[in-house]
């Protein structure tokens, strides 16, 4: 396994973010891209916020194990299977992150006006201390974390192509983050976010 522990830790406490730029090498980012791009089955889908349901300002796919979903926000997907590409990309990232992802949540923003609110990844069928690899293909975005209680610092990170982000440790306790719009994209960003996900528990019986 590579050791990231010679990349900085973006987070001044409470948590483990390392940010790898060029992860993925440049002559195979293109091919990955447009593989994303035309092959992924994308979908928009509704969430609820305050109260409301609502589209989600990107698209989105689910691919892993079949046999577990994942759900957030009041929306249940159901994985399709790798493609050859996912998976030889979730064996790479495995390796570095020392973890075997189960699932790949892919987010397509078309544009500056697609993103991401805060938030955090902890569903409990991530586990206590989830670890959450991020991959980006196409155009650069701007990645911000908070500390959730102070809601202070806000750190900023470029996600650029190619690169990976790993958070781990207790960051999803500490931590919310957020790919907020612009007016500066370019193009389109695809996002890569492998996790682990755990069966959900099963409800037991008791007689009396």
């Amino acid at each position: 396994m590579t050791d990231l522990n010679h990349l900085q830790n973006l987070l001044p406490q409470d948590g483990d973010v390392r940010y790898w730029p060029d992860f993925v090498e440049k002559e195979w980012q293109q091919d990955l891209f447009e593989h994303l791009l035309n092959d992924i089955h994308w979908n928009q889908e509704p969430i609820w916020m305050f109260g409301k349901r609502v589209m989600q300002p990107r698209l989105t796919a689910l691919y892993g194990n079949t046999q577990i979903p994942y759900g957030y926000s009041g929306i249940i997907m159901e994985p399709k299977h790798w493609t050859n590409p996912l998976m030889q990309l979730k064996e790479k990232v495995s390796e570095v992150a020392g973890t075997n992802f189960s699932h790949v949540l892919l987010n397509l923003y078309r544009d500056g006006q697609d993103s991401m609110g805060w938030h955090r990844d902890n569903e409990k069928v991530l586990g206590n201390d989830p670890v959450i690899a991020s991959l980006s293909f196409g155009a650069a975005r701007k990645f911000q974390l908070r500390h959730y209680k102070s809601k202070n610092p806000v750190i900023t990170q470029l996600l650029e192509s190619g690169s990976l982000l790993l958070m781990r440790g207790s960051t999803q306790h500490h931590w919310e983050h957020q790919l907020p719009k612009t007016k500066l994209a370019s193009g389109i960003r695809i996002n890569l976010t492998f996790r682990k996900v755990n069966p959900p528990a099963k409800a037991t019986s008791r007689s009396l």
